[in-house]
């Protein structure tokens, strides 16, 4: 059965249409750029202290012309491409073009290799990519003869709004605008698909939670193919009318010096980079921006955290969400008492559980897995593509799975124990240990392996990979680390190969992992 609500219908045993009804990523922008044309929506520091401003209106310009460029080429409502590209406004103008064009945006790691881009066009069925003039190589031979590739740093440059053909809005809230592939506990990736309406209720959640105003500025330097930069960066400034302080990549060294020179009030980083911002040396920006808050996820020791208020002058703000929430579940509060060890309190609106081990809810301080509740489409992920047999594992009875272990205490705030999938996280990226363990595998020297994550200081969690050769063969470290590198993003190649005789295994040959982590090295 399906409700039709100002012309757009909705599955009504869905429950009710989303809280903005037909609101779309496009119609919110070009709302902002006819009541507030010249207001900035994006700063990009093109290189060290340039700054490049782009306003609503002019923003709204840029994306017909990206969009006209994309129809010219066949992508319209329902088809999906790709981005592949760095921190730019042209990312931008491609991502936004999708929202246009009723279409769906897949973006792409730029560090991703050759197998992994071409296992993730064809999953999506790209019809085109758009890719970064360093990165379209690759792009064209990991899409091969049957997909177009186009410059994204050049291909709508030359063109102006006038060369822009008559694109209309083409999509609904429910529609997906993006497909964001994430790691998990199988050796390939999962695409994670989120519509225009899960994208606002992102928005509108953090927005509300940081108080946000049109004055407001958020910094991303975070990679926009990750969804911490879409969901709690861009669409919170989108929602509000606020701006963007976009950096071209992450910098240790500077990161209070362009949140100083962009102008930024708010940013968002994950733990390891503020362990590698607390590394670099003392700055004269560090007290001179405008920070009003950054929010960051998973651990910092309290020490660490202290030292960063007390050196950049603004509250650290912890969260926790998933690719597939969108929303993020739980975050710190901003006014009140804020732990920096606890992933925060469930925000307004938002329904958890802690399920414990006997399927009750866990009682405070006891650990259980993490559940949390919403409407698929609307206020989470619609579903994993073309993978309803793992969605419906994700999602049960309206309850998603999240596969993580957390305790409460009786004030309400959530604390992170460990994560029940087999994962790694590693300077805020997951990896699958399986996908790790299946290349290291393909050597021919290799018998066994398995892989763990041990942590580290700087960046969350160390990659150490256990090997077991045949008889007789012979391999290094150094050989099969390179084995890796040509094979896996840089992120996902191990820090160590660690040699053993063999794997600690149950009665049923599961590896024991924990027993791994615990060999001295």
């Amino acid at each position: 059965m399906t409700v039709d609500v100002d012309g757009t219908r909705f599955d009504a045993h869905l429950g009710p249409p989303p809280v903005r009804g037909t609101d779309t990523v496009w119609t919110v922008l070009c709302g902002h750029a006819e009541r507030s044309p010249d207001a900035p929506f994006l700063l990009f520091e093109a290189a060290p202290r340039e700054v490049v401003e782009v306003s609503y209106r002019t923003m709204v310009e840029r994306v017909r012309v990206a969009a006209t460029v994309l129809a010219n080429q066949g992508i319209g409502p329902g088809d999906r491409f790709a981005i592949l590209g760095s921190n730019r406004p042209e990312f931008y103008d491609a991502w936004f073009a999708a929202a246009l064009l009723g279409a769906t945006a897949v973006p792409l790691n730029p560090s991703s290799t050759i197998a992994e881009l071409e296992f993730v066009l064809a999953h999506a069925g790209c019809r085109v990519v758009a890719a970064e003039a360093d990165l379209m190589p690759g792009a064209k031979e990991a899409a091969g003869s049957a997909v177009t590739v186009l410059d994204l740093t050049h291909e709508w440059a030359g063109s102006t709004v006038s060369d822009a053909g008559p694109v209309t809005g083409a999509a609904s809230a429910g529609d997906p605008l993006a497909v964001l592939y994430t790691s998990g506990t199988t050796s390939r990736p999962k695409g994670v698909l989120v519509s225009h309406a899960a994208y606002l209720h992102a928005g509108d959640a953090v927005a509300g939670h940081l108080r946000l105003r049109p004055d407001d500025r958020q910094l991303v330097v975070l990679p926009l193919f990750h969804g911490n930069a879409q969901y709690y960066s861009t669409m919170s400034a989108l929602v509000t009318g606020a701006s963007i302080a976009l950096t071209p990549r992450f910098s240790a060294s500077r990161w209070s010096e362009q949140a100083h020179v962009l102008g930024a009030t708010v940013a968002s980083v994950f733990a390891a980079p503020i362990r590698m911002i607390l590394a670099a040396p003392p700055s004269d920006h560090d007290t001179a921006h405008r920070l009003r808050v950054a929010m960051f996820a998973q651990n910092v020791t309290e020490a660490q955290a202290a030292e960063f208020e007390r050196r950049f002058a603004v509250p650290l703000v912890q969260l926790y969400g998933m690719t597939e929430t969108v929303v993020p579940t739980t975050i710190n509060p901003l006014y009140e008492r804020r732990a920096w060890q606890s992933i925060g309190r469930p925000l307004p609106g938002v329904r958890v559980r802690v399920l414990s081990a006997a399927g009750t809810d866990a009682a405070p301080g006891e650990p259980g897995e993490l559940l949390v509740h919403g409407q698929p489409g609307r206020t989470m992920m619609s579903g994993y593509l073309d993978d309803p047999q793992a969605t419906s594992l994700a999602i049960r009875d309206g309850w998603l799975h999240t596969g993580d272990t957390v305790s409460a205490d009786a004030d309400g705030y959530l604390y992170f124990v460990d994560r029940r999938k087999d994962m790694i996280k590693r300077s805020g990226e997951n990896v699958a240990s399986a996908e790790v363990e299946a290349v290291v595998a393909q050597h021919p020297a290799v018998f066994d392996t398995a892989v763990v994550g041990v942590p580290d200081d700087m960046r969350d969690e160390a990659i150490h990979a256990f090997v077991v050769l045949h008889a007789g063969a012979r391999a290094s470290e150094a050989e099969l680390l390179a084995h890796c590198r040509v094979r896996l993003a840089p992120f996902k190649v191990p820090q160590a190969i660690r040699f053993v005789a063999e794997l600690p295994r149950t009665s049923v040959g599961k590896v024991q992992k924990h027993l791994l982590r615990g060999i001295p090295e």
